[in-house]
């Protein structure tokens, strides 16, 4: 009856989602058109990070709109994983300072952290945590009143710049907010921007992006364009991310990165993520551990305990990103796609465990990574008590317990 009711959730949601206000963020080619756009809208508040602002990444932004007479005002407090204080502390400054619009500039946690601002900005009275959830923006009627968004993603991953969700750690909590007014309604793309990023932020941010794709593809609320989006998000990151994660100078690879990470950020923002981001939301939550080091390690787990269930979208994946053609049998492909992931884990030194894990935190990571799931996730498989634990003690054992899938 359980796994009943998780897909009658679904399904409600999959129907609901056809007349919902989806967008997609407009792509400014240049630093010029971003001023262009934002010209007479006021004071510029620009969210991002402190180890950004000390590489100077947000100089050319800050000079270009200064030269177009547009003001300025920095917040670089963001954390690892952005916080309730984080959002708060920024929307202080925000209103000191009278803003009327918000750059994002750095990974998910930045752009995540401005989409608090701008929530708290159209709804006031309302607290993050009473924001958790699923459309409480728009059911507010109060979408309209939130300040435009642009998004200039520094990383390669997190798909933040297009997507529904702003995740906020809160009490060694992470939960998401979810609201098409979230979507960013501009994004600008500088590959030049990702060029001074260390290799592990390269591969996690990287591999961050495919787990996005391929949780979408193998879920049960794909839509002809989100297969589409996320097909080609698997063929950019398997064509580009070893290259990028090798060179970091490679501008090709670090733009066709970019893409991946929108595309795939597109896919899982209509057809949602999956049991690999519960689990990891709960890591991150308890731990701090990054996210996409998280989705990195636990995907293969994740994905071999499907099982049949989901041979035939990796089957299809593994043809997309060139490891098996349409006449591999499709249990060899999924199994392929499996090992390549874990391959492409070791060459850039992504380990194949969670060493902060605590075994008598089990239990809790559990509760919280079933909360998030279920029922809203479209997974392959609905997972129960027992199977989690089991997937979680695959990050800290030799040997997987065995589950019951």
């Amino acid at each position: 009856m359980y796994k009943l009711y998780c897909r009658t959730v679904q399904s409600a949601y999959r129907i609901c989602s056809k007349i919902l206000p989806w967008r997609r963020p407009k792509h400014l080619g240049c630093y010029c058109a971003l001023a262009g756009a934002l010209r007479g809208k006021g004071a510029i508040f620009i969210v991002t990070d402190k180890v950004l602002t000390g590489l100077g990444q947000h100089d050319k932004l800050i000079k270009s709109l200064n030269k177009e007479g547009i003001a300025t005002v920095v917040y670089d407090s963001t954390d690892q994983n952005p916080t309730v204080g984080n959002i708060e502390n920024a929307l202080s400054i925000y209103k000191e300072n009278n803003c009327k619009a918000i750059i994002a500039i750095g990974g998910g946690s930045p752009i995540d952290c401005a989409k608090g601002v701008a929530v708290r900005v159209a709804l006031p009275k309302k607290t993050i945590p009473e924001l958790r959830g699923q459309l409480k923006i728009l059911l507010s009627g109060k979408a309209d009143k939130m300040p435009p968004i642009v998004a200039i993603p520094t990383t390669a991953g997190s798909g933040s710049e297009v997507s529904v969700s702003a995740v906020i750690r809160d009490n060694r909590q992470k939960y998401a907010i979810n609201d098409p007014s979230l979507i960013p309604q501009y994004v600008l793309h500088d590959p030049l921007l990702t060029m001074g990023l260390p290799q592990n932020i390269t591969a996690t941010t990287g591999m961050d992006a495919l787990c996005h794709a391929v949780e979408a593809y193998i879920g049960k609320s794909n839509t002809h364009r989100t297969e589409i989006d996320a097909i080609k998000a698997v063929r950019l990151v398997f064509g580009n991310l070893y290259a990028a994660y090798q060179d970091g100078h490679n501008v090709k690879a670090r733009a066709n990165m970019q893409k991946a990470a929108f595309l795939a950020g597109a896919a899982f923002t209509r057809a949602y993520v999956g049991n690999i981001h519960a689990l990891s939301h709960a890591l991150s939550g308890r731990y701090d551990t990054p996210h996409g080091l998280a989705n990195a390690v636990i995907m293969p787990y994740v994905l071999e305990a499907y099982g049949k269930a989901v041979e035939k979208p990796l089957y299809e994946l593994a043809i997309a990103a060139g490891l098996a053609t349409k006449k591999t049998p499709r249990a060899e492909a999924a199994s392929r796609f499996i090992a390549a992931i874990k391959k492409m884990n070791a060459k850039m030194g992504i380990p194949d465990k969670i060493s902060e894990l605590d075994p008598t935190d089990i239990p809790q990571l559990v509760k919280h990574a079933l909360k998030e799931a279920n029922p809203l996730y479209p997974v392959p498989i609905i997972l129960g008590y027992n199977d989690m634990v089991s997937l979680y003690h695959c990050l800290i054992a030799d040997k997987c317990r065995k589950s019951s899938f």
